[in-house]
């Protein structure tokens, strides 16, 4: 058996295995939402995390994971 952490996210908590990049993570998280990651920005524990540093930010066992729509204006 794959030993596995819980993250929350807005759509509730979510088990995924064990040092998941949180760029795997979001193809998990959004195959529940219509959007890609190129779509959205993310935060991990109230942290903003950029697109390039995604693949490299691994996962721990109650990280909040936040992804959104960013809003431009002026």
């Amino acid at each position: 058996m794959t030993p596995t952490i819980t993250i929350h996210t807005d759509l509730g908590p979510m088990s995924l295995p064990e040092q998941i990049s949180l760029e795997d993570a979001l193809h998990h998280i959004l195959s529940l939402k219509p959007l890609t990651p190129d779509q959205v920005a993310t935060a991990v524990n109230g942290t903003f995390v950029p697109r390039h540093a995604r693949a490299q930010h691994i996962l721990q066992d109650g990280d909040a994971v936040l992804c959104f729509t960013p809003i431009t204006g002026g």
